[in-house]
């Protein structure tokens, strides 16, 4: 991701992922695995790996501005127009 980041001139020391759930931005940084969380497959190990390696940084965004639901969901037309016009501020 810091490469292809890079090929357009952005560089980042932490790549910032925009999570609506905080559920899983505290499961992510809490290192003690909790019976609950044992069904949690490769990708998530994937993200907690990159987050205590500081490649990443978890942000918690409420989710009416979750820029990733504009291509995962269907929303209502005003919401489509909010979200497509939104602009992001990189850290």
């Amino acid at each position: 991701m810091k490469a292809t980041l890079s090929d357009f001139g952005l560089r980042f020391g932490k790549i910032p992922l925009l999570v609506d759930s905080t559920s899983a931005i505290s499961v992510a940084k809490n290192p003690v695995l909790h019976s609950s969380t044992k069904h949690i497959d490769v990708m998530f190990h994937f993200l907690r790996y990159h987050y205590e390696k500081g490649d990443i940084d978890l942000v918690h965004v409420a989710s009416e501005n979750q820029l990733a639901d504009i291509f995962t969901k269907s929303l209502e037309f005003g919401a489509f127009v909010r979200l497509r016009g939104y602009r992001l501020e990189m850290c």
